[in-house]
């Protein structure tokens, strides 16, 4: 009898290039249009186009909504979150409290991406 298989013996074997065409762990990758909201968005295949005035704002909310060191964000609006993350001195983005300013009674801007979640 030979020797035990092992679930990796199923996948094959793929070398990594290593130099300038790859990435590194811990860099994400530039063709996926993360990064801030005013630089532009890239779709696979297309040109790259400029995030229209709302859309950057919704980005930057979003990024605001998944950035855990202002504490969580369920249950309460994104203004609430701001001022207790402001409270505990954990020094929010100001452009958040300016967007969240502009749009006070629009539920697209004021609530977290998680409100319509159950608690």
């Amino acid at each position: 009898m030979g020797r035990k298989r092992l679930i990796t013996d199923s996948y094959p074997v793929v070398k990594r290039r290593e130099g300038s065409a790859g990435h590194s762990k811990g860099e994400l990758a530039p063709e996926l249009g993360l990064g801030r909201p005013e630089e532009q968005h890239v779709i696979a295949g297309e040109e790259p186009q400029p995030l229209s005035v709302d859309e950057a704002e919704m980005e930057l909310l979003r990024q605001f909504d998944l950035a855990w060191q202002y504490g969580p964000c369920t249950g309460i609006t994104r203004l609430q979150r701001w001022h207790r993350a402001e409270q505990m001195g954990l020094e929010p983005p100001q452009e958040v409290w300016q967007v969240l300013q502009t749009h006070p009674g629009d539920p697209r801007f004021q609530c977290s991406l998680w409100h319509l979640y159950p608690l």
